[in-house]
């Protein structure tokens, strides 16, 4: 199996705070990882490591088997941050606008041409948001906003999709939707990375799972996960997973 990301002794310091210290871990075509950890264990930090938002202090990073200092295929990663549908507040412009956006890279300077325009289409179908297409992406709920985000990736034609925390403030019935749609864009090929707080979720929707608290605890498929001591040795005490059956 190709890997996508492969991350080799990495490490990461804010001054002299660790946050990730010698992660070494890859993530193959087509998986679907889970990321987990307690508030402050360095999820988010290595979540943009892996997509060259941040340089590493030791070890080395690869986006598509090539450094991810020199990557430049920002089209294959579609990644929606975290409160990204908070800042969506403030923005004028309207959920096909949005999408439109996840074309930029394919058209240049150039306007965008009857495939672009197919492609947001098609983007905004998948996700189940054409109704929604000239609503300003404001107006819109937290998981409706989420999917727009996600149209924005499929245009994009993205290979690796990064989630960091995307169902915060969503309600249960959405972020139900929301997971069935992940699903759904996996089995089609596309490889997720995805930060939830929710370890139950994640147990029950991921194929693999890393557990992290600035050195990494576990890395493998989820069954193995379950078995093992990493939740009670990243969390301490207070870790435990709560079933979620659907």
């Amino acid at each position: 199996m190709t890997d996508v990301v492969h991350l080799e002794n990495v490490s990461f310091s804010y001054g002299e705070q660790p946050a990730v210290a010698d992660v070494t871990l890859s993530v193959g075509a087509g998986e679907f990882l889970g990321l987990i950890g307690p508030n402050g264990s360095g999820k988010t930090t290595l979540l943009h490591l892996l997509l060259g938002l941040l340089e590493p202090d030791s070890g080395r990073v690869e986006l598509f088997g090539q450094p991810v200092s020199s990557f430049d295929q920002g089209e294959r990663i579609g990644y929606v941050s975290q409160g990204a549908t908070d800042r969506a507040e403030t923005m004028p412009v309207t959920v096909r606008e949005v999408v439109r956006m996840g074309r930029f890279a394919h058209a240049g300077h150039s306007r965008l041409a009857e495939e672009d325009r197919d492609a947001v289409d098609a983007a905004l179908a998948t996700v189940d948001i054409e109704n929604l297409a000239e609503r300003r992406i404001g107006s819109l709920s937290g998981g409706q906003r989420q999917r727009a985000y996600i149209a924005r990736a499929l245009a994009s034609e993205a290979d690796l999709l990064a989630l960091d925390e995307p169902t915060v403030g969503v309600d249960a019935e959405s972020r139900d939707a929301f997971y069935q749609l992940l699903a759904s864009l996996n089995d089609r090929g596309i490889t997720i990375v995805l930060i939830e707080h929710d370890i139950g979720v994640v147990t029950d929707r991921v194929d693999h799972i890393a557990c992290l608290n600035t050195q990494l605890y576990h890395h493998g498929d989820t069954e193995s996960f379950v078995e093992s001591d990493a939740l009670a040795d990243a969390y301490g005490a207070s870790g435990r997973i709560v079933q979620h059956h659907h």
